[in-house]
């Protein structure tokens, strides 16, 4: 019996002992299983269908930041451009003003230049003249030239035509007041005759 009774004892010993053993594969194992459910419940088909377009929604919307950031950019560098031309336009023109009521005083110059009087007279009005002229020149004005040139509505102002076979068909015959320009700008186009 006592046989008996250590065989049943071995038995009891084996059979602890393996549930020992079993007892730590069944905790990995189990932590193994929890861990492999954790995964396949955030790779479910919805999150890997979301992911795809969360990554073209923002793929998009750089795009799109972008886009607008290059259209402010060239907005920015327009209006830079048209602040500079304008800035320009402005310092060449400002004298524009005086310059037309001072061509009145020039065409006076001129009339008084063509009579005759004593030689001291004209010669001072000479030089009063040249220096108003060399003023205006400095500050951009410049004659238009008309007398013998083609025809120009751009720079001339036609206000008789007439009969003559000193000049072409189409050309200036006579000038009755000159024209001028300001840094290039019609301020005053040439009053003229023109030949038929």
């Amino acid at each position: 019996m006592a046989e008996k009774t250590e065989g049943i004892k071995i038995e009891d010993d084996m059979k602890e002992e393996s549930a020992v053993q079993d007892q730590p594969l069944q905790e990995e194992e189990a932590a193994d299983i929890g861990a492999a459910s954790e995964e396949s419940a955030e790779e479910t088909p919805e999150a890997e269908e979301d992911a795809p377009k969360a990554e073209a929604a923002e793929e998009e919307k750089t795009e799109a930041d972008d886009a607008r950031y290059l259209r402010l950019l060239a907005e920015f560098q327009n209006y830079k451009k048209r602040t500079e031309k304008e800035k320009t336009d402005l310092y060449s023109y400002a004298n524009e003003k005086i310059m037309t009521e001072l061509l009145e005083v020039l065409d006076n110059f001129e009339r008084a230049l063509e009579q005759e009087a004593g030689d001291g007279f004209k010669e001072g009005m000479e030089l009063i003249f040249t220096q108003l002229n060399n003023v205006l020149t400095k500050a951009g004005l410049a004659e238009i030239t008309a007398l013998g040139e083609d025809f120009d509505p751009n720079v001339h102002n036609a206000v008789m035509a007439e009969e003559t076979e000193e000049y072409e068909s189409g050309k200036v015959s006579g000038v009755m007041q000159k024209g001028y320009t300001l840094n290039g700008k019609v301020i005053r186009p040439s009053m003229v005759k023109v030949a038929n």
